[in-house]
């Protein structure tokens, strides 16, 4: 049967108009993954109202959050929303996608698939370490025997002087290096100045970018970066605890420059403000992006500070500041470098004790042991893994990734350091 012209243009209009309402995301893949973005920016907040900390920083429209709260869904319904998120982002066709568009769709599918994962344990879902840490942050770390780590206590033993235990004189080490409390905000406040100092030769920071500084207690971490938006931070810095002077460096580059805040500066204004890529104003502490934040923050010490550079300016001005003896620094940096090769062991620390096959003494003495922590230390060390579990893979596993990623690209290791901090590069891609 042969239909009129006009009926065949009015059948192709209702066509059109029938398709339009199964799939209203926009003509075209990049139209598409805006919406996408949106939808995916109102799941996080609700799931961060579900459960506080979860949404580490936030600078998009002023809107959101309230909206947020007003239209709570379920836990449930959320986890039926990322599902259906996930499906809209495989819908989205690669052909005709530039480079940098499909990686943003695929940036997309591994946060809201994270999410997704999040959601399932805020409902009860029990999870093991490796499988969580995967699930959450897209890398699956290695479990080592403890015993593996047996030969670099030998080497830390014979390196140390004095009598007594390897913890005990680990610790009579690290009390003679300590920041008095009082020249504490004076040496931390120097050592971020250098490592912005550092950076800056390096990256064009945003013009009137900037940072508080605060000293707090009755945390589990030793130090945290809250960024604001508009480049503004505020780097808080736990006290509870002594602070070893090389803490200083760590904390300056890892929160400060290199680090958090540098991090956070180039993707607001990369994606945010030139792109407006709406999906970049949301930070998910559970997500890809956090073993990308925490590598990067780690290796940025060893960038803003190579080799020899850092001992010699602790000598020069870090410890004169805090009218501790220079002699130290030798050993100090001794010291680093074995410990550093321990960090891993954490995680068959925390997979034993999250499971239920150790008890919190046990744990406590093996992170005595294997993580060279004092008794008060490591009780806030297990604090820290009760809140944040799975997590700690992010410090030393996503330090070596990147580290291995950046030297790996080519000889300019601060070009490509910046290349990475302004991207949507996922851990996976490190590999």
């Amino acid at each position: 049967m042969r239909i009129p012209a006009l009926g065949l243009v009015a059948a192709l209009v209702l066509l059109v108009a029938a398709c339009a309402s199964v799939a209203p995301r926009g003509p075209d893949g990049e139209a598409a993954l805006n919406v996408i973005a949106e939808d995916y920016v109102h799941l996080i907040l609700e799931i961060g109202e579900h459960e506080p900390g979860y949404v580490d920083a936030y600078y998009g429209p002023e809107a959101w959050p309230a909206e947020a709260k007003a239209n709570l869904r379920t836990v449930p319904d959320l986890t039926q929303a990322a599902e259906a998120l996930l499906a809209e982002i495989e819908a989205v066709p690669d052909a005709g996608l530039s480079p940098d568009l499909r990686q943003r769709k695929a940036y997309l599918s591994a946060h809201v698939s994270a999410a997704h994962a999040r959601l399932r344990m805020i409902a009860g879902e029990k999870m093991g370490f490796a499988d969580e840490a995967e699930a959450l942050f897209g890398i699956r770390p290695e479990l080592r025997p403890l015993e593996s780590f047996d030969p670099v206590l030998a080497r830390l033993d014979a390196l140390l002087p004095g009598e007594g235990s390897l913890n005990a004189r680990l610790g009579a080490f690290r009390g003679g290096t300590a920041i008095p409390r009082d020249r504490q905000e004076l040496v931390i406040a120097a050592a971020i100045a250098e490592c912005k100092a550092r950076t800056e030769v390096h990256i064009d920071l945003p013009e009137g970018e900037n940072f508080t500084l605060e000293f707090v207690t009755d945390k589990p971490w030793s130090g945290y970066n809250w960024y604001q938006g508009q480049s503004q931070s505020l780097i808080q810095i736990n006290v509870d605890q002594p602070i070893s002077i090389e803490r200083a460096i760590d904390l300056g580059c890892h929160e400060g420059y290199p680090g958090h805040h540098v991090y956070n500066m180039l993707l607001e204004k990369t994606f945010v403000r030139e792109k407006g890529w709406v999906e970049m104003s949301v930070y998910p502490l559970y997500s890809p992006m956090s073993l990308i934040a925490e590598g990067s923050a780690n290796y940025g010490i060893d960038l803003a500070f190579p080799g020899e550079t850092r001992g010699d300016w602790e000598r020069e001005v870090l410890y004169p500041l805090a009218g501790l003896n220079p002699q130290a620094v030798e050993l100090q940096t001794a010291i680093l470098d074995i410990t550093r090769e321990l960090a891993r062991a954490e995680y068959t620390i925390a997979d034993d004790y999250l499971s239920g096959r150790a008890d919190r003494e046990t744990t406590i003495q093996r992170l005595i042991k294997y993580g060279m922590h004092s008794r008060g230390s490591a009780e806030r060390r297990i604090r820290f893994i009760d809140t944040y579990r799975s997590y700690i893979i992010n410090y030393s596993l996503g330090r070596d990734m990147v580290q291995d990623w950046v030297e790996a690209q080519g000889p300019d290791h601060w070009a490509t350091m910046e290349r990475l901090l302004g991207s949507q590069i996922l851990p996976t891609d490190l590999l």
